[in-house]
């Protein structure tokens, strides 16, 4: 104990950086869990995409979506979210797995989803990048 304290006083620098970073961290996961939006791994997420009343949404570019998705994802732009036509509103009655690049910008589309009355939606985590490195299996049809 005496020579943590030693430590404390002798790297007061390393000390207070360790705390921002701790810092950081928890407030990054108690902001993941305020969002509301669940994560699945893409081990987790093959579950829910096997589920019949599931819809996999890829908010990819469509020249993204096009170099390879997941099996059977409906390629649909964030901007399609913004003033819902009939097919997105369709969503609401689904469980929604929103899938991107590397899972970033799904939160804020899911997040949409959720506002326009979604109940079950999730994100892949890591996205399409995660999903490949993992090598699920990845379709350009």
């Amino acid at each position: 104990m005496d020579q943590l304290v030693e430590f404390t006083v002798n790297h007061p620098l390393l000390i207070g950086g360790f705390v921002a970073v701790l810092g950081l961290l928890v407030w990054t996961e108690m902001m993941r869990q305020v969002r509301g939006v669940r994560e699945l791994s893409p081990a987790q997420a093959v579950p829910w995409i096997n589920d019949p009343n599931a819809v996999i949404v890829d908010i990819s570019p469509v020249a993204d979506f096009n170099r390879g998705h997941i099996v059977n994802a409906n390629n649909l732009l964030p901007s399609r979210l913004a003033s819902p036509d009939a097919e997105v509103q369709k969503l609401r009655d689904k469980k929604v797995l929103v899938v991107c690049k590397s899972g970033q910008t799904a939160v804020a589309a899911a997040n949409s989803l959720r506002k326009l009355g979604a109940t079950e939606v999730a994100v892949l985590k890591g996205g399409m990048t995660q999903w490949r490195s993992e090598q699920f299996p990845v379709t350009t049809k």
